[in-house]
């Protein structure tokens, strides 16, 4: 009768080749003439056929049963092996396949296995990574488990799980269903194993997709080499910038990381000014101008996400813009947004702000990556403003240095000029004039080293965008420094420079007259300051004498605690003087420097009336 693949058995046996068997190996009554049968000498041939065609059932000779050893075990079991999320395969002495189950199939492209083919030659022929090269060859020549991790041509990585397996056993013949799976026994034959003489003979050889697993951790190790390269500034590539290129040059690794490292496209960076908590604005990457200029605050309510999280110092993933009560729009259509702070220290020095035109965007590994880039980019910022620092510190030191050396040679040679020129005044005006060009030169020369002083040495060189205008009323005033001790003198140049002051000194109280006579009288300077004791004035009488030639006095009296024998104080104070315009000896730059905004403040208000 014809008989349909459904009912066709695989028989198993070396010598077999008729329906009938031999002697000493028939067939169970009935088998041959209800099945048609297929015969295979090896289990490594039927083993084969089975993953590759439908069978009704298979019979094994009781002569090939210690060829199978643990064989059977594997087979009972092959329905779970095909559905584990595994790759699972068997191999044979020659590292051939000689079974797969269907994930394996499935990594290998969904092709049948060919004919005697390597787990390798399956994969397409993957790269091995290590850390064991011959992990066939060490499972099988030693018998103990190995362990190696693949990459094959479309960028997957698998770790495979090598460990051998013995030829002997007891295993028990059974019929394969129509899907290749085995059902049940129809026949049992015990044969012992002999473990005394156990020879390797197959490989059982587990693998599983660590792709995801790899890839994270490259990017994790990429986003620390970005963080790095980020801090890295080498002093070959940063000698010769100013500080607005040093600034630019880390905006552009952090734009570079952010979009070709993160693959984020919608960037938005804010540095927050810790005296007024202000976002200021350091870079954005495909954000509305309108968004990127607007005011926010480190506040958690009334300034969006980006407000919360500098104030908060707490990550936040917005999966739905539309029903988030935080956030507030920066991109048009932007559907998801993620908010990490910038923190050094436990000190948050702003907010690094993605968004995405597709809602809920961003995973919980986004998360992980951006924090981790948000610290290195927080330490690449401490790091440039420490080098800013270090630079304006040498730079200052040189600058201070050449101050020492001129300033007070350059006051001296004004205060020979202004001397000279009293007794010309009225008699010789050429000569009155080449003085005053005299004057006017030193001055220059003074100014000169002053502005280079200052482009030498900035201020803040981070956070970008943060001018500070505090004392900002200091740039570009006058002040005169009476006062016989020449560290007092030299102390006011250092000081009161460093912010734009144009100073000059003299050391008597007859000096201060002729320098303010000579430099125009009325608005010469817009503060003196005078020691209260000079060899020949009190602070009170040079006073007196300036406001001759001056209708107010912008004066500011110098003082050791407690000494002021003439009560030059008390009767300046009786003449006009300001009662914050008092310095006692010796101070403190902040000191110095709130009284003269004071009276810096007093002249505004004045010349406003």
């Amino acid at each position: 009768m014809a008989v349909g693949a459904s009912k066709q058995i695989l028989c198993v046996g070396t010598g077999l080749t008729t329906p009938f068997g031999d002697a000493d190996h028939p067939f169970p009554a009935g088998l041959a003439e209800e099945h048609s049968l297929l015969f295979v000498p090896s289990v490594s041939e039927a083993i084969h056929l089975l993953t590759q065609r439908p069978f009704s059932g298979l019979w094994i000779s009781e002569q090939s049963l210690p060829e199978v050893g643990q064989l059977g075990g594997l087979l009972l079991s092959s329905t779970m092996l095909s559905e584990m999320p595994q790759g699972v395969a068997l191999l044979d002495e020659h590292h051939r396949v000689l079974w797969a189950n269907r994930r394996l199939q499935l990594w290998a492209e969904g092709n049948e296995v060919p004919a005697g083919a390597t787990l390798y030659e399956m994969l397409g022929n993957p790269e091995i990574m290590g850390p064991d090269f011959c992990p066939f060859h060490t499972a099988m020549a030693t018998g103990n488990e190995s362990t190696s991790t693949l990459q094959d041509c479309h960028n997957r990585y698998f770790q495979i799980h090598v460990a051998s397996v013995a030829t002997g056993g007891i295993p028990n013949v059974v019929r394969a269903s129509s899907t290749g799976t085995i059902d049940d026994a129809v026949a049992s034959t015990a044969v012992a194993a002999d473990e005394a003489n156990f020879v390797p003979r197959h490989l059982i050889v587990t693998i599983g997709d660590i792709t995801e697993e790899i890839l994270q951790q490259q990017k994790l190790e990429a986003i620390h080499k970005a963080g790095r390269e980020l801090a890295d500034l080498r002093p070959t590539e940063i000698f010769m910038m100013e500080v607005d290129e040093r600034i630019e040059l880390l905006k552009e690794n952090i734009r570079h990381y952010l979009r070709d490292l993160l693959n984020f496209e919608l960037i938005e960076i804010r540095l927050l000014e810790q005296a007024t908590g202000n976002l200021v604005p350091l870079l954005s990457v495909g954000i509305d101008q309108h968004a990127a200029d607007r005011k926010l605050y480190a506040q958690p309510r009334g300034n969006g996400i980006t407000g919360y999280v500098a104030a908060s110092g707490m990550s936040y993933i917005c999966q739905d813009v539309v029903n988030d009560p935080l956030f507030i729009p920066g991109v048009a259509d932007s559907k998801s947004s993620l908010t990490v702070p910038l923190i050094l220290h436990d000190q948050i020095l702003g907010t690094i702000n993605v968004e995405s035109f597709e809602a809920e965007a961003f995973s919980d590994s986004d998360l992980q990556f951006l924090e981790i880039f948000a610290r290195d980019v927080a330490f690449a910022l401490n790091t440039l403003e420490l080098l800013v620092a270090q630079k304006a510190n040498t730079a200052q030191q040189s600058c201070d240095a050449i101050h020492s050396a001129v300033a007070l040679p350059v006051d001296e040679i004004l205060n020979d000029a202004v001397n000279v020129m009293e007794g010309y005044i009225g008699h010789q005006g050429e000569i009155v004039d080449r003085l005053r060009r005299i004057l006017q030169n030193a001055r220059d020369i003074k100014q000169t080293i002053q502005q280079i002083g200052q482009r030498m040495t900035p201020l803040e060189a981070v956070p970008v965008g943060m001018k500070s205008e505090q004392h900002a009323l200091l740039a570009g005033k006058r002040i005169l420094v009476v006062d016989e001790d020449s560290s007092v003198r030299d102390d006011a140049h250092r000081l009161l420079e460093r912010y734009g002051c144009i100073v000059e000194t003299a050391h008597e109280g007859k000096e201060a007259v002729m320098m303010v006579r000579g430099s125009g009288g009325e608005g010469s300077y817009d503060v003196i300051i005078s020691d209260i004791r000079l060899p020949d004035f009190s602070g009170y009488q040079l006073m007196c004498r300036l406001g001759e030639i001056m209708s107010r006095v912008p004066m500011v009296l110098m003082t050791g605690f407690g000494y002021d024998p003439g009560h030059s104080i008390v009767k300046a104070r009786q003449a006009g003087l300001h009662p914050k315009a008092v310095l006692f000896k010796p101070f403190r730059l902040d000191q110095l420097v709130e009284v003269v905004e004071t009276i810096l403040e007093v002249n505004r208000k004045e010349a406003a009336v």
